[in-house]
């Protein structure tokens, strides 16, 4: 893993990235070394320039292509929870999008493993993320309710699309013990939900309502 150096590179305050920090904790993000690494990663980097001066604040914000780059509060209560039993060697990210969740997991796992649909988005995504010198991250332009059968078993999973019913084939690539992190649901009802694999299956936590895109199959080029 590797933490980024952010010499040069600045376009807000720290007084706001700090606002956004302080929120954060006070919506119950607990996790200092989570906290850390998104007070110091340029969300504004993975916006385009019309979008960038609303880059800290806690909403989700348009990245194209019916995408969105998610509320600074998910991303870290998603990471918070993948990493909530201990620390994650292989995690596998369902839909890179901007590749800010992918950079905040960079610097939290040892490796990463993104896959993306929309090509466009996924190009967009390895600038950025070379840009801050991650090379802990591996790409793969494909369907993401797939997986990446071939690099599993993973001890982490995180998906940031919703499809209806979890995808049998991320249950089959998560490790003993490994911990998927997902919403599921319809458009109107999602729910954030944690599962762990066990010697005796699979334990479901169901975490919170959410409202995100829904995990598309195929790909766009």
């Amino acid at each position: 893993m590797t933490r980024v150096d952010l010499n040069g590179i600045g376009m807000t305050s720290q007084r706001t990235r700090e606002r956004l920090i302080q929120r954060l904790s006070d919506q119950g993000i607990t996790n200092m070394t989570v906290l850390d690494v998104l007070r110091t990663t340029p969300r504004h980097l993975f916006l385009d320039e019309a979008m960038a001066h609303r880059a800290y604040e806690d909403v989700a914000l348009p990245i194209g292509f019916q995408q969105t780059l998610s509320q600074p509060y998910i991303v870290a209560r998603m990471t918070e929870l993948l990493l909530a039993a201990g620390p994650r060697q292989r995690v596998l990210e369902i839909g890179t999008g901007s590749g800010y969740q992918t950079a905040i997991l960079a610097q939290l796992v040892e490796e990463v493993y993104s896959v993306e649909r929309i090509r466009p988005l996924q190009q967009k995504a390895r600038q950025r993320l070379r840009q801050l010198k991650l090379r802990n991250v591996h790409m793969n332009h494909a369907d993401g309710g797939m997986g990446w059968e071939e690099r599993g078993p993973f001890d982490g999973i995180m998906a940031t699309a919703a499809p209806e019913q979890i995808p049998e084939e991320l249950l089959r690539q998560l490790a003993m013990n490994g911990r998927l992190v997902i919403p599921v649901g319809s458009d109107a009802h999602q729910h954030l939900q944690v599962v762990t694999r066990t010697a005796e299956g699979y334990e479901t936590e169901i975490v919170e309502a959410v409202r995100f895109v829904p995990l598309r199959p195929g790909t766009v080029r």
